[in-house]
């Protein structure tokens, strides 16, 4: 169903709204889009008194989350003021957006976009329903309820590949009820994929999208992490791994075609450095915030608390890494608690997004990512590939860094 844009709700920003709780206090860092002689994207930091381009110190986010104590670097990086975080977040909702004036970005450039699914105890019992159901929304109700006759309710306690985990399978397997998605969610072998290509996530005011084919799809709100070259996890933002329930319900070997569509990866608003006010720690107990205002005046609410996480960051970090390199760094999305049942228009048939809902995701320590639905092939194309960044870079003098 596509209803038109006018009457979808507000899709506002605002800094009081798109901040963390403790506003400026943490060190905060995106990308933005610059106007000038030679338009182009720069590695920005979000200050009490202004958001300033780091662009001539770290031509990339790259760079940056590559250097010695990123968050330090910043500190002591002066840059120059292009505005206000208030006037640059006025013009990042899209469309309409003001090409003469800077906007925000996603904030990664050239880092790969990872994805960790079911992570989560509650969501991996939701893909085994897709499963069972074969993507049909009609079916979930019935293969829910079988699903949780034989798999019960809750498999938080169960660590992944442990000797518990292992009897559990075989138990399942003799009982005919084992999953892709049982195994990676209980197993020893995490679920890691490629969300994106390099460049083509969306940020916050941006249009995300769905594919126009799909019937039964949902947001899922998730911490990501910002992770260097080395693997050294160095901050954090929050990111939207869109879900194409019966596309990947019909087969796992359709994950791509679920997950990876134009404007379908959604990151922002900032990453929030690791530095004396938030780490690892904070991460792992970072509750995330989801709602959906829907254009017909329909609400839905959810949390994704990383406190019940079956993987442990780290591990996830060590599993993407483990027989692959990274030389400019990846993004990893930690899968989301999130698994929305509540029913949208008539008894039984779930949720699925309707074009226009705004989207909002929000934690404590991370801020406010916002966007509002569209589809896949309505989105703003893709245009700003590796190739123009490139150009783009030389023309603005910075290929003589280290990037």
């Amino acid at each position: 169903m596509t209803l038109d844009p006018v009457s979808s709700p507000s899709l506002k920003l605002a800094a009081s709204a798109v901040l963390p709780d403790d506003g400026y206090a943490g060190t905060l860092v995106g990308r933005a889009w610059l106007t000038g002689e030679v338009p182009g994207p720069a590695v920005v930091a979000i200050r009490a008194d202004g958001v300033y381009d780091l662009s001539r110190a770290f031509p990339t986010m790259s760079t940056l989350l590559d250097a010695d104590d990123p968050a330090r670097r910043v500190r002591e990086t002066a840059g120059s003021r292009i505005g206000s975080l208030e006037e640059l977040l006025s013009n990042s909702v899209h469309p309409g957006c003001d090409m003469r004036r800077p906007y925000l970005l996603a904030p990664c450039d050239l880092q790969v976009i990872k994805a960790a699914g079911v992570t989560f105890a509650a969501s991996l019992i939701e893909r085994v329903i897709e499963e069972q159901a074969g993507g049909d929304p009609s079916r979930a109700e019935e293969a829910r309820a079988q699903v949780r006759e034989t798999v019960g309710d809750d498999l938080s306690l169960i660590k992944p590949g442990s000797e518990q985990a292992m009897a559990l399978k075989r138990l399942l397997q003799e009982r005919g009820v084992w999953s892709q998605y049982l195994e990676v969610g209980i197993g020893p072998d995490a679920e890691v994929f490629t969300k994106a290509p390099v460049l083509s996530a969306v940020g916050t005011g941006q249009e995300i999208g769905i594919r126009s084919d799909s019937a039964w799809n949902n947001p899922e709100p998730e911490v990501v992490l910002a992770i260097s070259s080395e693997g050294a996890i160095v901050g954090a933002t929050l990111g939207n791994d869109v879900n194409l329930r019966d596309i990947e319900g019909r087969s796992a070997l359709l994950l791509g075609k679920a997950k990876d569509n134009n404007a379908s990866c959604a990151i922002g608003p900032f990453i929030r450095l690791f530095d004396a006010s938030f780490g690892l720690d904070a991460v792992r107990g970072e509750t995330v915030h989801l709602t959906v205002r829907g254009p017909e005046g329909f609400e839905l609410a959810g949390i994704s608390s990383m406190s019940q996480i079956s993987r442990d960051p780290l591990d996830l970090v060590a599993q993407t890494m483990a027989a692959h390199q990274y030389p400019d760094g990846f993004m990893l999305f930690l899968g989301t608690l999130f698994a929305p049942i509540q029913d949208r228009s008539q008894p039984g048939s779930g949720f699925t997004h309707l074009v226009g809902d705004v989207v909002s995701i929000r934690s404590a320590r991370l801020g406010e990512l916002r966007n509002r639905v569209a589809h896949s092939e309505d989105a703003a194309p893709w245009r700003f590939g590796l190739r123009a960044f490139i150009a783009n870079l030389a023309r603005r003098g910075l290929l003589a860094h280290d990037l």
